[in-house]
């Protein structure tokens, strides 16, 4: 095996791995914890995978092309490495149009205060999210967040404070 099939095998596996473990493992325990923890966890997942996966997910992109470019049969038939390269562009092109509006979106949520039907309004298709869906839900939220605390008026509502939770246990 030559560097650059290792090195396509090593990215591509660990970009793969972590997306998969992400979605089967992770985000169906958070799933279960109540509003507030769930909007911090998913902010906190934001900021590290933010971080990582989209160097990642283009390098897979680029190691795939360069891989399937390769003459002979090194790494596998030719049809069958040019396929894994469309399946990465498909995910990196899938990410940028449906997961990355959603991503700015839930990075911008009040964790302290969700709607209360901010689930509903982020999957609205039973667990796919519609871009313009979740645009607009932001809006909503982000109009109802600047009456919530009073934006231009330097108060909040009565008694609140914006960083609580209102005095409920969120257990």
């Amino acid at each position: 095996m030559d560097v650059l099939s290792l090195f396509t095998l090593l990215v591509t596996g660990f970009v793969s791995c972590a997306e998969f473990g992400s979605y089967a493992f992770v985000h169906p325990v958070i799933g279960r914890l109540p509003p507030t923890y769930h909007i911090n966890v998913e902010q906190g997942l934001l900021r590290t995978f933010g971080r990582v996966m989209p160097v990642g997910m283009t390098l897979c992109l680029v190691l795939a092309v360069l891989h399937a470019s390769i003459p002979g049969g090194q790494g596998g038939p030719l049809l069958w490495r040019w396929l894994a390269t469309a399946s990465f562009a498909a995910a990196l092109l899938s990410t940028i149009i449906f997961n990355v509006p959603i991503n700015l979106a839930t990075g911008r949520w009040d964790a302290s205060n969700p709607l209360a039907d901010w689930k509903a309004d982020s999957q609205p298709l039973g667990g796919v999210p519609g871009p313009a869906v979740v645009a607009a839900a932001d809006r909503v939220r982000v109009h109802e967040r600047r009456v919530r605390v009073g934006v231009g008026t330097g108060t909040t509502r009565r008694g609140a404070d914006p960083g609580s939770l209102g005095g409920r246990d969120p257990r």
